[in-house]
Order: C-alpha cells, then structure tokens, then sequence
C-alpha cells in the first residue's frame, strides 16, 4: 500500500453531541454515508476540463468542493427505484418516484416482481390522495428528510480531518483514493465515532471532479460507552455509486447498506438496504406535489 497522507480542509468543527438509540441507529454507518451522498443538483465548473491536482488531498478537496455547490441546486426528476430495506418489510418494491421541492412522491407499483393486487392498489391510491389533501403533514415528513439529508453533509464534512488518504491510482477512467481513520482523530460525536471507525475507497470522475462511488467497512467494532450506549459490528459495511445523467447533473444509482450492532439494553439494532435507481427524468423545478401525484398514477 501506498504512502499515506492527512487529508486538509477548511471545514468547520462540529460541536460536540450526544444521540439517542434512535439517533445512533439512523446515524448507523451506511446510513449516514448514504444520505450524505444522495445530494441532489448541479455544480458550476470554471472548465470543461479542470487543472488536475497533484495529491489525493487536492483532489478530494476540490471533489468535497464541487458537491457542496451542487448541493445548493434543486434540480428534479422522475425515475424507477428498485428497493429491497427494513422500510419495504425485506421485500423488493418497485416504485415510481418523483421529486418536488417539498419532498418525494412515492407510489408502489410491484412487490417481488409482481403486480399489485386490486386491493392492494386501491390503497396505494388512497395514500397517494391523502397527501394531496394534507400537504402540510407531507412537508412536514419532507422536512424532516431534509434535515437529515442537511446532517449527512455536514457529517462528510469530517473527511479532511478524521481520514487519511491513500495514493492516487486510476481505475476504469476514476480516480481511486482509499481511506483509512487517522488515528490522531479524536471523535465528537457518537455519530463521528462510527463514520470514523470506516476505512474504505472513493472513486472520483476526474473531468467534473465529481464522487462516482465510495464503499466503506467497519474492520472492527464501533462501541460507544464502552459498549453500555451502542456497538456497531465489525463487517458493517455501506457502498454507493452516483452517475451523471447529462452535463452536470448527478444521481444516486447504488446505495448497499449493510449496518449489525447493539443499543442500550443489548436490543439488535440493523440497518439493511439496496436500491437501484434507473430510468430518470427530468422535471420542472417548481412541480407541485398535486402534479408530481398525477405522474406517479399513471
């Protein structure tokens, strides 16, 4: 392996913070790197072609640069997900989904392959009615995935400080960089703690400067209060790959995550999802959550 180097960075502290069981299980390691990289936008690039740093901290720099910029853009679309988590009960659901400002509409077409019985399609459309009807209980729940979402950002934010980086390497038209803890790190946070147990590998487009994919695993356990608060196990694993759909826009394609641990009072605590997003289309950018529906049913 390659010499290793610190990554540098600009990027403010986080204050220290405490969660809650319910908190260390959403800030489970695949769940706070698959948010964090789920941002949505464009970025604005000076060149077709940049300048290509000399170093891996060069690079990831302006990589981390590049997707806080896009994440300030609101650009929708409409796709197909494919997801088999704890939310669709380890079934593998088939949706259509289409982003609004106010959150995304979801509407189940197919579970396991097979089409949904008249019943059971009759109720998707009744959900689907009442959040046209309760648009503020629906930007309630958006708002709150967009604080999450809001979290996760500041949470990679970490990256130049609580990682060291690997040699550069190319592989299949990427920029490879691995990861590692920097040891001399001290963690925040309960949160920090798990992200900063992974050690994985970026690959990064290098004409857009942009995150293609990162994977990360937990080598060994996370525990927090000695064990007493959580453990998040060794194996412990998060992968996710994001596209470029067109000049510049980028979409999550990938997310894999695979989260085992303990909370207070030994209750399992787990994390299981992988979705694959495909079919994209765009869509206006103020779409209302009525007409975002309408495309959903038909």
């Amino acid at each position: 392996m390659g010499k290793m180097v610190g990554m540098a960075g600009s990027e403010r502290n986080l204050k220290q913070a405490g969660l809650g069981v319910t908190g260390i299980c959403r800030a489970g390691a695949g769940s706070v790197l698959c948010l964090m990289l789920a941002w949505p936008g464009t970025a604005v690039y000076a060149a077709d072609v940049p300048q290509q740093p000399s170093s891996a901290t060069q690079i990831v720099a302006e990589m981390l640069a590049n997707e806080s910029a896009a994440s300030q853009h609101k650009d929708h679309y409409a796709y197909l997900s494919k997801e088999r988590s704890d939310r669709t009960g380890g079934h593998l659901w088939t949706e259509k989904v289409v982003e609004t400002n106010e959150g995304k509409v979801r509407m189940l077409t197919e579970q396991d392959g097979q089409r949904l019985s008249p019943e059971r399609e009759a109720a998707e459309r009744g959900r689907l009615a009442a959040i046209v009807a309760d648009p503020d209980g629906f930007q309630k729940r958006a708002l709150a995935l967009n604080n999450d979402e809001a979290h996760a950002r500041q949470m990679l934010s970490l990256l130049p400080k609580a990682f060291l980086l690997g040699d550069v390497r190319q592989e299949g038209g990427y920029l490879r960089i691995d990861f590692r803890p920097n040891p001399d790190y001290e963690a925040q946070s309960m949160e920090e703690r798990v992200l900063h147990g992974m050690s994985g590998t970026m690959l990064i487009e290098p004409k857009a400067m942009r995150l293609h994919h990162i994977d990360g695993r937990l080598p060994q356990d996370v525990s927090i209060g000695f064990g007493l608060l959580a453990t998040i196990h060794a194996g412990s694993s998060f992968a996710t790959t994001r596209d470029r759909l067109g000049q510049p826009d980028w979409k999550t394609t990938l997310l894999d995550t695979d989260v085992n641990g303990k909370a207070i009072f030994f209750k399992a605590i787990a994390k299981k999802e992988h979705a694959e997003h495909s079919d994209f289309v765009r869509v206006p950018d103020d779409l209302s959550v009525a007409r975002a529906v309408e495309m959903v049913e038909q």
